[in-house]
């Protein structure tokens, strides 16, 4: 059984393909879960030397526990990236050291967000951590959770220093495209949960969101940069409420609304 495979989950993911599967090169094999892309991913993923499945997207856990399986029985462990994503050196140094002998079934690793093309410490978006590097025959993802999904480990939980690096969002349009999808999503799993918005949840989860980003997740340290995130975000909790009442008037129309 081989050691890592390096998994990517994309869809039209030309732009970045390239990058994120040379940055795994140090991965015993390189898996990319492609959700039919219409563009040159498949392509340019299968010229670097990586093997393609396709799968229809139904949510960020399915894709990801969909690799899991067809990993299993091939490697002892997977590596998680986005397409927006790298592994700087240092990283797979460090993965590759925890690799040799380890008592944890997986790894959380801090990410460096850049945002707008900034790097962004404050505001949530470091040290960000992000649980990838997994043990195959003790993890699954969350099923439950579609968006910002959850790892499930059969054991214990380690700690890797060296950061990966994201790159978010290249500008504020991109940033509110991504917004909406993930509002909705958190609007959704709201409905489903039965949670119904009160009058005072419009004002008050809007300014706790936002005191929450610029003081207690110090995005004052990123000077104008971090005020605008934590005011951005205030907005979109705003409008994750909005949608919440809208679904509850018309039966849940709200979560299928086209982005625009």
């Amino acid at each position: 059984m081989k050691r890592l495979c390096g998994i990517v989950i994309a869809q039209n993911e030309a732009a970045h393909i390239t990058d994120c599967l040379k940055s795994l090169a140090f991965c015993d094999g390189q898996l990319v879960v492609d959700a039919f892309s219409t563009d040159e991913t498949v392509t340019l993923a299968r010229a670097v030397g990586a093997e393609v499945i396709q799968r229809e997207f139904d949510h960020f856990a399915g894709q990801r526990n969909a690799a899991l399986d067809a990993v299993r029985g091939q490697y002892e462990w997977v590596l998680f990236l986005d397409a927006d994503e790298r592994i700087p050196p240092d990283l797979a140094e460090e993965i590759a050291q925890v690799l040799k002998e380890t008592s944890y079934t997986g790894y959380r690793i801090p990410r460096h967000n850049y945002l707008f093309g900034r790097l962004t410490r404050g505001a949530g978006w470091y040290p960000d951590y992000q649980t990838r590097l997994l043990r195959v025959d003790a993890a699954h993802y969350d099923p439950e959770r579609k968006v910002h999904e959850v790892v499930v480990l059969n054991g214990a939980l380690g700690t890797l220093s060296a950061p990966l690096v994201h790159y978010n969002y290249a500008d504020v349009a991109h940033f509110h495209r991504k917004q909406r999808r993930y509002t909705r999503y958190e609007a959704q799993m709201l409905y489903e949960a039965g949670v119904r918005p009160k009058p005072h949840n419009y004002l008050l989860q809007p300014l706790r969101q936002f005191r929450w980003r610029f003081w207690t997740l110090r995005g004052y340290q990123d000077g104008l940069h971090g005020l605008r995130l934590s005011l951005l975000m205030a907005w979109y909790e705003w409008r994750k409420y909005v949608l919440l009442g809208q679904m509850w008037r018309s039966g849940g129309a709200a979560a299928s609304a086209p982005e625009h």
